[in-house]
């Protein structure tokens, strides 16, 4: 076993409700306390000075001046394999150029698809794990990662297989999650069902062989998939024993209602959301998944948040990190802000980025500080936690630990 602290404050997260709003009162906050670790995992929480007590043999790694200790966090939606980059489509979106206008120049997601198809698994996996090694740098120790630039079995197949080996590269959780329904790509032959059609028989099945993923994702929009071929698709994709999660009401409000219907997991991003649909989303099990970092990158407006919240419903952010909509990646940043327009309590966010995050990938061991949680933490040098969201990502982590470990 070994005792870490003490810290000037461990905010704990444990016995917080797992849906609906939050105060910042309901928070535990231990005082000079100590994370007792074993085999990777809390085996206590308490002040540091009874921990010594208690265990007078156990080894101590000191932390040095005053810090703070917060669970990691969890980035439950990310696009982060892909090739090339999208610069110029953001600098033509912010001159008032049109998405179609854009897509017509050579921009878009048929860009990253291009981009993703020419570059080969050496060049995917280092730019890949060098975004990996960012996320964990800000405390993000849990990383869902979709594929969806390859829209064709062989480069749907290699980004998987990349996130696949990135694993073997870090210490950090990645969960692939398969993206082939982002649209329907220029060069195959067929209608939009034709197409999911494709993915059922000619991916899903390679995917489960190999085991690159336990989850499927579809973007159901206008410019993507229509609601019920969405529908039948999802169905499909769970009788074939994935889990599912669906891109929801980003433009257009209505899918989010049939991300519940057919039991997805998370429905994610819903700035389009109408009220009569945050009502049946938070009477449900699906999670929803604001994505900041969109709206600021689209300039569109956030995720009505706050409603949410109130309906009841569970909520988590996430950074959807992407080449073209969401190029920031800096998680807390975008937490921050979606805190200052939703008017989200300092509790309702840490919850939304780590155990009610967790939960939308199924990974209910993480996201507290709590016996047998897996001790994964991060710590900033301040003496108030408050001070995390205050400097809206300024405020650089001071160390990440992975199952009691600090990463390099």
């Amino acid at each position: 076993m070994k005792l870490i602290g003490p810290f000037k404050q461990i905010v704990t997260l444990r016995n917080l409700p797992l849906r609906g709003k939050l105060s910042d009162d309901q928070l535990e906050i231990m005082t000079d306390g100590g994370l007792l670790i074993k085999e990777g995992k809390i085996e206590k929480v308490d002040s540091f000075q009874n921990l010594k007590e208690q265990f007078p043999n156990v080894e101590i790694e000191k932390i040095e001046g005053v810090q703070i200790c917060l669970p990691a966090f969890v980035d439950s939606h990310t696009h982060i394999c892909f090739g090339g980059n999208r610069a110029n489509d953001f600098a033509m979106r912010n001159a008032g150029k049109t998405y179609l206008e854009i897509a017509e120049t050579g921009g878009g997601i048929w860009s990253s698809v291009q981009h993703t198809r020419s570059a080969n698994e050496e060049e995917l996996l280092k730019t890949t794990l060098e975004r990996i090694n960012f996320l964990i740098s800000l405390g993000i120790t849990t990383i869902e990662i979709k594929s969806g630039y390859g829209l064709d079995a062989e480069n749907e197949l290699k980004m998987l297989r990349v996130i696949k080996k990135a694993q073997t590269f870090t210490k950090a959780t990645l969960v692939p999650t398969c993206l082939a329904a982002h649209l329907k790509p220029r060069d195959f032959e067929g209608s939009s069902q034709e197409y999911l059609q494709f993915i059922l028989d000619e991916i899903l099945p390679k995917v489960k062989e190999e085991n690159l993923a336990k989850r499927v994702d579809i973007f159901i929009e206008k410019s993507a998939f229509l609601p019920e071929e969405s529908k039948e698709f999802l169905l499909k994709a769970k009788e074939l024993g994935f889990e599912i999660t669906v891109h929801a009401d980003q433009f257009t409000s209505g899918s989010s209602r049939i991300a519940v219907e057919v039991g997805a997991k998370s429905a994610d991003h819903l700035e389009a959301t109408i009220d009569e649909d945050i009502e049946f989303l938070a009477q449900s099990e699906t999670v929803a998944t604001a994505l900041p970092g969109a709206s600021l990158g689209l300039g569109e407006k956030f995720t009505p948040a706050r409603k949410i919240l109130d309906a009841g419903g569970i909520l988590a952010i996430a950074s959807d990190w992407n080449p073209g909509s969401a190029p920031m990646g800096n998680l807390i940043a975008q937490a921050s802000i979606l805190a200052t327009f939703e008017k989200l309590s300092t509790a309702e966010v840490l919850a939304g980025i780590t155990f009610r995050s967790a939960f939308a990938l199924s990974l209910e061991d993480r996201g507290t500080l709590d016996k047998g949680k897996k001790a994964d933490f991060v710590t900033f040098k301040t003496d108030n936690f408050q001070n995390v969201l205050y400097h809206q990502g300024s405020l650089k982590a001071e160390a990440v630990y992975i199952d009691g470990e600090k990463t390099a």
